[in-house]
Parts: C-alpha cells; sequence; structure tokens
C-alpha cells in the first residue's frame, strides 16, 4: 500500500501566519528603537519647514574674460556645488541661478551649513603643484645668505608635523607618502634660487639673475613670515596668484606652510576621484584622469618619482590651501590611489576636492540669511488638514462599505505609517534626507496607494465568497490573484516614483523620494501583516460566520448557495430498470 502523500501548506503562509507578524513586529521594534537611539525622535524638516541659511554667491571672472560669465559655466557651478552640498543627493540643499552671474544655495536647518559654506565658498580652483619647501606653519627665522650671495626659501622646520591624511598616489601601492612630514627641493633647476650672474644691462636696468634674486629673496621673506595659524592668513596666502606662480601656501588646517611651484595639472584634468577600502581595510582615495590630464600627471610624477624623499613631494592646493601634500615613489598614468592614515571622513572631503574642486569660475560670497519657516509651516499645517481629511474620508468609505474589515485596513495603515516615520527619521542623519512640503505630499498620495491595496485583495475575498465558498478557503484562493494586482501596480508606481527621481533635482526629488518609499513600504505590509491578519481573523467566529458586520455577509454579497453533492450514484434514469 503506497504511502500517503503530504499535503502541501497552504499558499500564503496560512499554517503560520504569525512568523510573518513576529518578523514585522521585530522590525517595527527596531526601527523605533533604533530612532530613539540616534537621538532622532522626528524627520529632519527642509529649508521650506524649518528654515535654515541662504548664501548669495556672486560669479567674478579673470580680468580679460569676462565672457567666462555664460549660462554654460553658470549651470556647470550649480551641478559641482549642488553635489558637494548635497553629499548623497537627497540632503535638500537648493542650489540655483538667479540673474545672469548669482547663484542662491539654500541650506535646510539641520545641516552643517558652516562646513556647507565652506565647500560652496572654497571651489574656484584647484591645482596639482610640485612642493619645493615645506615647514611648520608658524613664523621662522630669516635665514643668513650663501657666501655665493644665493638665497634660497629654506624653512626647515625643528619639529616637522606628519600629515594626519598622509597619503600616497599610486596606480599599484607603488607609493608611499608622507605629506607636510619634511622640507626639500624639488629639482635644483625648479626652485626659486636666482642665478649667480647680477650684472646690470647696459641701459642699467638689472639683468634677468638680479631680477630672479630681487623675486627669490622676496618669496623666501614671505615664507619665513607666513603665519597659518589663523584662517585669515591662510586664505590671503596665495590670494591672486597665478597657476604659472611660484607661491607660498598653508595647509588647510594650518600645521604647515609650503613654497609651491608652478601648477602642473588643474582640477579640470581630474575626470572622477572617490573614497574607497583598500584589500588591508584602509580608506584610500581613487583618482581617474582625463586623457589630457593624465599625460601632464604621467609627465609631473615621472620627474617627481626620480627625486629621493622628501624631493618627491606634490601639493593638491584648493584655493591657495593645499589639503594634501603626497610623495611619488613611481610614474602615474590615468589612474592613481592616495592612501595613509585616512579616516572615512577625511578620504570623502579629498574626494570631494578632487572631483568638484574646479569650477569655471570664481565666487564671492555676497551674503548670508537665516531663513524662517513661517510660510512653510502655514503650508504645511494647510497640507496636514488636507491629509487628516482625506484620511477621514478614507476612513469613513471603509467602515461604511467594509465594515469588520475596516478594522484590518486602519492597522494596516498603522503599521504602515509607523514604519515611514521612522524609516524617514533614521534617513535623516544617515543620508542627509529631508522632509520638505512635496515630500508630505508623497506621503499623503501613498496613503491612497496603501489603501488601494487593501481593497484589492479584500475586494478579491468578496468574490470567492461570492461564488459559495466559505471564509477560510476564499482567503487563501483570493490571494493569488490579488497579489499579483498588487504588485503590478506598486511596480507601475514605483517606477515612475524612480524615473521621476532620477530626471529631477531639488524639492520634486523628495516628493519622488517619499513616493517610493511608501510604495516599497506597501509591498511589505499586504505580504507581512495584512495577508497574515486576514488569516488570523477568517479563523473567528465573527469573521467565519459572516456577522452581518464583519463584512462578509453572504446574503449582504448575494453568494451563491454552495453545491451540495446528490447521495445517489449512478441512479439510474430507466423506470424498467429502478
Amino acid at each position: 500500500m503506497a504511502a500517503p502523500k503530504k499535503r502541501r501548506a497552504p499558499a500564503g503562509g496560512q499554517g503560520r501566519p504569525g512568523r510573518s507578524l513576529a518578523l514585522i513586529l521585530i522590525a517595527v521594534v527596531a526601527l523605533t528603537g533604533g530612532m530613539f537611539l540616534a537621538d532622532q525622535p522626528t524627520p529632519r524638516l527642509g529649508i521650506d519647514l524649518a528654515g535654515g541659511t541662504s548664501i548669495t554667491l556672486e560669479a567674478k571672472s579673470e580680468p580679460g574674460q569676462e565672457s567666462a560669465i555664460n549660462k554654460t559655466n553658470m549651470d556647470t557651478a550649480v551641478q559641482i556645488m549642488e553635489r558637494r552640498v548635497n553629499g548623497l543627493g537627497v540632503s535638500e540643499a537648493e542650489v540655483q541661478t538667479q540673474g545672469k552671474s548669482n547663484i542662491i544655495v539654500n541650506i535646510p536647518k539641520g545641516t552643517n551649513s558652516a562646513q556647507a559654506r565652506e565647500q560652496v565658498g572654497t571651489t574656484a580652483k584647484l591645482y596639482f603643484r610640485p612642493v619645493l619647501t615645506v615647514a611648520q606653519g608658524t613664523p621662522t627665522p630669516m635665514p643668513s645668505a650663501s657666501s655665493s650671495g644665493k638665497s634660497t626659501p629654506s624653512g626647515s622646520p625643528s619639529a616637522p608635523t606628519a600629515d594626519k591624511g598622509k597619503s600616497s598616489a599610486t596606480p599599484s601601492a607603488s607609493a608611499t607618502t608622507q605629506g607636510r612630514a619634511v622640507t626639500g627641493a624639488l629639482k635644483a633647476d625648479s626652485t626659486p634660487t636666482p642665478k649667480a650672474s647680477t650684472t646690470p644691462k647696459a641701459d642699467g636696468t638689472p639683468s634677468a639673475s638680479a631680477a630672479d634674486e630681487a623675486a627669490a629673496a622676496k618669496l623666501q621673506k614671505q615664507f619665513a613670515a607666513l603665519d597659518c595659524s589663523s584662517k585669515a592668513s591662510r586664505s590671503k596666502a596665495a590670494l591672486g596668484a597665478k597657476p604659472t606662480d611660484t607661491v607660498v601656501a598653508c595647509s588647510s588646517e594650518g600645521d604647515a606652510k609650503y613654497v609651491l611651484g608652478p601648477a602642473q595639472v588643474s582640477g579640470t584634468d581630474v575626470d572622477s576621484a572617490k573614497a574607497a577600502i583598500d584589500q588591508n581595510g584602509q580608506w584610500i582615495v581613487q583618482m581617474e584622469f582625463t586623457k589630457g590630464g593624465a599625460k601632464k600627471f604621467q609627465k609631473i610624477t615621472g620627474q617627481l618619482a626620480q627625486q629621493q624623499s622628501p624631493q618627491n613631494q606634490f601639493a593638491i592646493a584648493l584655493d591657495g590651501e593645499v589639503v594634501s601634500a603626497p610623495y611619488v615613489r613611481a610614474a602615474l598614468s590615468a589612474n592613481a590611489e592616495i592612501s595613509g592614515s585616512f579616516t572615512q571622513q577625511s578620504a570623502d572631503d579629498l574626494a570631494n576636492v578632487l572631483s568638484y574642486g574646479a569650477l569655471p569660475l570664481s565666487f564671492k560670497e555676497q551674503s548670508v540669511t537665516t531663513v524662517t519657516a513661517a510660510l512653510g509651516g502655514e503650508q504645511l499645517q494647510a497640507g496636514l488638514i488636507a491629509g487628516a481629511i482625506g484620511l477621514a474620508l478614507v476612513v469613513i468609505y471603509l467602515v461604511a462599505y467594509y465594515r469588520g474589515l475596516a478594522f484590518i485596513a486602519l492597522l494596516s495603515l498603522l503599521v504602515s505609517g509607523i514604519l515611514t516615520y521612522t524609516i524617514m527619521s533614521l534617513l535623516g542623519p544617515a543620508i542627509g534626507f529631508a522632509l520638505n512640503l512635496p515630500a508630505v505630499c508623497g506621503a499623503i498620495v501613498a496613503i491612497g496607494i496603501t489603501a488601494d491595496s487593501f481593497i484589492v485583495y479584500f475586494e478579491r475575498v468578496r468574490d470567492e465568497i461570492r461564488e459559495g465558498r466559505t471564509l477560510r478557503p476564499a482567503v487563501e484562493r483570493a490571494w493569488p490573484r490579488a497579489r499579483r494586482t498588487i504588485l503590478v501596480s506598486d511596480f507601475v508606481s514605483f517606477l515612475a516614483a524612480a524615473v521621476l527621481f532620477v530626471v529631477t533635482v531639488g524639492k520634486v526629488q523628495g516628493f519622488a523620494f517619499t513616493l517610493g518609499l511608501t510604495t516599497l513600504l506597501d509591498v511589505v505590509v499586504v505580504f507581512l501583516f495584512t495577508k497574515p491578519v486576514m488569516t488570523l481573523m477568517a479563523r473567528t467566529k465573527f469573521f467565519a460566520g459572516g456577522h452581518p458586520w464583519s463584512g462578509l455577509d453572504p446574503k449582504r454579497l448575494g453568494a451563491k448557495p454552495p453545491l451540495r453533492r446528490s447521495r445517489r450514484v449512478n441512479a439510474p434514469t430507466d423506470p424498467k430498470e429502478a
């Protein structure tokens, strides 16, 4: 005798609905606990709801290049600033042009406005310059001239400091770096050391050698007197310098000062840069150069690689401040790595500078104002009132039409609301998400999307009851068809939200992001909460017995009487055979 076949568990988890409910309960508790542990009990609000800082920047062109202030360059500047301020793109900072030469940057409350101002205000010029001399960032005594009459910029520190972003530029770990750690000249023919001859010309004017010596002496004096302890002195050190000039500069932290040679590579030659983790678990910065930039970078690193440490240093200078000064030990090409004692934040900061550091224009901070949220608060209040009215109408409709089933729908809406609120609160510190008015509209629209999923399932169950089936099998038979419809509907909504998020900027992205998030949560809630709760409710007498207030009364639904089998099998039809 063949062994009886094992019965397959009913689809939809009818056998163990408690597992799904336990899973979503754990998720709710974990998210709620994480929200309070992160000290973020409320979502971060956008500038239109919570206020913030508004920065007005005025574009300045180089002398003789007034035509540089054009739509193309301004749009490029806006894109660069927006990516630098927004970071992951969801922090809701607004960057837009105003007129022909102004850019407005709105930073919502809760964002590090000081850091954002610094990022926006220090993105004009980025250059790679060879390091000629490095010393501590405090004034140093004037060196004496050599016996031959030459003067060289020497600022050898008694206790040199090490660059906390110790970095190495290498495509395959071929170099190590230790920026700002020592002093030294790049090459003898590239230092500001003058030639020995000081013979004047016939017309009495100084010779080129005398001019070089005077320039070297002036540069040496500037270098010795340079004090990098204050931000003002750091920003003024290389003010007005041309890329072809030999300049003095401070480190961005003020702990070192440099003499830098003419720029060899500019920020526009960098194609991309990003922070990453190497095989040893250390943070590094990976760079890729453009085709033209790769040739220039290969040339300068080839020259630097021939020098002995510390004469192989080059500086990454942003607006005259040295943000990193790595050593090179091999000629590099299109790809390079900067490695060393980076933290994630310092690696991200350097990658950000390298990626977006070269604006086509320079900008002057014209004004900084604080924006109040009075108008936005009134609009939010009106929006919440409208949302409450809409939610109340949905509840009234559910209660009037679905009666007892409305209880399941309202519980599902409550769970969806808790998940949405906690995730939005956690996304504030995690990725900089800020809730603005369009995002609130997206959340209100999501109420209808979520309620629609419940209605689809309820109607499928009621259709099965109309066919004469009892509630428990009706719940399971209705689920596959309802599930298919819900998934297709939510996929279309999510696809629309994703496309809208990709092709738009600013506040519209907030609407798209919220709509996409709530659509995903709708699927989670329907699968892990609504369906299991419906399965449990089908086992109760109130729903299974078809109580008039259950919303599943067979009489009210016009159900067909259940089919009953005849007790007589193969009954004869011919009277003579009876």
